[in-house]
């Protein structure tokens, strides 16, 4: 990152465009000379900070990275107070509301240049944070247990982005409605367990 502001705005504009660019139309059809044009920046500036379209995108993932923890810790931190219910209805809406905030994210970790481990660290990395999270609520389980609770926990949460993301699906709200009365089923059984 640059140490001046200019420089550090400079940036934010052309990965900003980036992300505009990936999302409209795909890593592989995106240019560099496009993205420099809409951040409305010379495309020497854009190789200065960026060298490859590949360096660029994987700035963006590292960004999105993030942004990812940070809004799961905050997410953690709030639940504390929150019961499984609350819980529930937060875990079943969080990819969702975070895709829509960051949508080049899931483009580039899932088909993107970003290297396969990246997405997969990412995964990880979320389930961990999943599982510190629901031990919490169930302490006396063992690791191994929390660890697939976490993983079910996590593929109900990417279903809940399916749902959302199917073009023309007639009764959407009623189906994520549903997933998220799943998710409060699925908690109250393992969290509440002896």
């Amino acid at each position: 990152m640059p140490q001046r502001q200019r420089g550090r705005e400079r940036v934010a504009a052309l990965l900003e465009a980036a992300a505009a660019c990936f999302v409209e139309k795909g890593y592989e059809a995106t240019t560099m000379t496009e993205v420099a044009a809409r951040a409305g920046a010379a495309i020497g500036s854009l190789y200065q900070f960026f060298p490859t379209k590949e360096a660029l995108a994987q700035a963006l993932v590292e960004q999105y990275g993030q942004a990812f923890y940070a809004a799961i810790g905050k997410l953690a931190e709030q639940s504390a107070d929150w019961n499984i219910d609350e819980l529930a209805a937060q875990l079943s809406t969080f990819l969702i509301t975070f895709r829509r905030r960051h949508p080049a994210f899931v483009m580039l970790v899932e088909s993107g240049p970003a290297p396969a481990a990246d997405g997969m660290a990412i995964r990880r990395g979320f389930r961990a944070e999943l599982q510190a999270l629901l031990t919490q609520r169930a302490p006396g389980r063992s690791a191994e247990d929390m660890h697939a609770v976490a993983v079910v926990v996590q593929q109900m949460m990417k279903a809940a982005v399916a749902i959302q993301a199917e073009p023309g699906m007639p009764g959407r709200q009623a189906a994520l409605a549903q997933l998220q009365h799943a998710m409060q089923l699925y908690l109250h059984g393992v969290l509440e367990a002896t």
